[in-house]
């Protein structure tokens, strides 16, 4: 059964979307099977990672409302192993479609449930905001992913996340945990980026991955010709960041599963 991680941040332009395209390619290169669901109505995962959002005619808003199975609009990427669930504008509806659902934060996770055990990884890449749709991500994953920003008020905006998150485990995922803070967009040469990853840490300490995503233009770049910094430049310091990130989740990963099969013996 693949883990699911949701990658949210209600505060746009920290490298969520950036974040979750690039670690989604680099477990797949890794040899991972993944799948990256596409949970924001603006779908840059999904023309960041080489589709053209012109020919989606089925997305994840037609999942969520029932009116499609998972399984038959996911698309295979130019990675091997690499899975999409598209997203489309029409999702920005969705939110208003679910509100008289019955178990309407869970719709996410019945969609998720029907495709989970064919993959290693599934990812979902959030919008950057604490609606409905986030919620139903949160309350489908087993954990999340907060990017972080090394800028001015990097730490803005947390407090409200964290709270959420914790009504999330209260009443709808007691399962949930927290991944791992993502520090991104680091510039060593600049005082400011040093002081807010001095600061998050400090706060979060353990919770903050190793790996630490470097300004780069190369990863900027990417999005716009619709591929993953991998394809796009492999030698890429952005590439080697996510790829090293990768490599941190799956170790993380496999430690986990091993001392849950230790208490399972006990």
């Amino acid at each position: 059964m693949g883990k699911v991680i949701a990658i949210a941040n209600q505060k746009g332009g920290v490298g969520k979307t950036t974040s979750a395209i690039n670690l989604a390619a680099s477990l797949a290169v890794l040899e991972n099977k993944v799948l990256l669901i596409d949970a924001d109505p603006q779908a840059n995962a999904t023309s960041g990672t080489g589709f053209d959002l012109r020919n989606v005619k089925t997305s994840i808003y037609e999942c969520l409302i029932e009116e499609v199975n998972p399984n038959d609009i996911i698309l295979k990427s130019e990675i091997e192993g690499l899975d999409l669930i598209p997203s489309h504008i029409d999702l920005v509806g969705a939110e208003i479609e679910m509100l008289n659902m019955p178990n309407r934060e869970k719709m996410l996770k019945s969609v998720i449930d029907k495709v989970r055990d064919e993959y290693d990884f599934v990812l979902i890449d959030c919008s950057p905001s604490l609606g409905l749709i986030t919620v139903n991500a949160l309350s489908a994953a087993d954990s999340v992913i907060i990017p972080v920003q090394c800028e001015y008020f990097a730490l803005e905006g947390l407090g409200k996340l964290l709270n959420t998150i914790k009504i999330i485990q209260t009443r709808l995922n007691p399962e949930l945990k927290i991944e791992g803070f993502l520090l991104t967009m680091y510039d060593a040469r600049l005082r400011l980026s040093n002081q807010v990853v001095d600061e998050v840490k400090k706060h979060f300490q353990q919770m903050v991955f190793e790996t630490i995503i470097q300004r780069n233009v190369k990863l900027s770049e990417a999005p716009s010709y619709g591929k993953p910094v991998i394809l796009y430049d492999a030698a890429s310091t952005g590439s080697t960041n996510y790829l090293n990130l990768a490599r941190e989740l799956m170790q993380k990963n496999e430690m986990t599963e091993m001392a849950d099969a230790n208490k399972k013996s006990e």
